[in-house]
């Protein structure tokens, strides 16, 4: 697991983005980027309502397939759809955090998707190309969230590992809270995939009768 960083960042710029989705969703939100993190990447935090002590927070990981064009091979899209209008009601983060495919890349995730076209999972498809399974470090993350003055949070997420780096990093996760389960025929294998290898919390009985269905 990562240790806690050294070093402090600390916001950059702050911008108010009105935010307008393809179903006519809209959301006022303050972008935020900040000076000194540990990766080096341009991540940026999106507060969207009235953040509270403890407020509402998703680790987003960036997926230009899924956020911009709309991939049925994932639920990424979906997921920062729900994640802004939850977010928006309760109050709290969305940190949208430039780790396309798990960490690997872009090129790197289409290139797992031609292996998944032979019938590896994500998973597997990841490993045959000498990659790790999952190669993200949420340390950046948890920067961003002590530069907003965000020491407490309930986490919006499935996947427990995002909460247990962040506890690691000092950050006090009260709860996790699940998001929901966005299914095609093109993302079942997947969902499933991340249900038995990573642990994520979705009902896998209902996505093996979408598989076999």
């Amino acid at each position: 697991m990562p240790d806690t960083p050294s070093v402090i960042a600390t916001p950059r710029s702050r911008v108010r983005v009105p935010l307008r989705f393809h179903d006519g969703y809209e959301a006022d939100a303050e972008l935020v980027t900040f000076h000194g993190l540990a990766d080096g990447r341009e991540h940026v935090a999106v507060v969207l309502g009235e953040p509270g002590p403890v407020p509402l927070v998703r680790l987003h990981s960036e997926c230009l397939t899924g956020d911009v064009f709309g991939s049925a091979r994932c639920d990424c899209g979906p997921q920062l759809r729900e994640a802004v209008e939850r977010i928006a009601e309760r109050g709290g983060v969305l940190l949208y955090l430039r780790q396309e495919g798990r960490g690997i890349g872009l090129y790197n995730k289409l290139d797992a998707y031609a292996l998944q076209d032979q019938g590896l999972d994500t998973y597997e498809a990841n490993a045959a190309l000498g990659l790790p399974e999952d190669a993200r470090d949420y340390t950046a993350a948890a920067q961003m969230l002590r530069a907003l003055g965000i020491g407490a949070l309930d986490l919006l997420s499935n996947n427990p590992d995002k909460a247990a780096q962040l506890r690691d990093l000092g950050i006090d996760v009260r709860d996790r809270v699940p998001t929901g389960v966005f299914t095609t025929a093109h993302n079942v294998r997947y969902l499933r995939a991340k249900v038995l290898q990573t642990q994520h919390t979705l009902p896998l009985a209902s996505l093996t009768e979408l598989s076999a269905g």
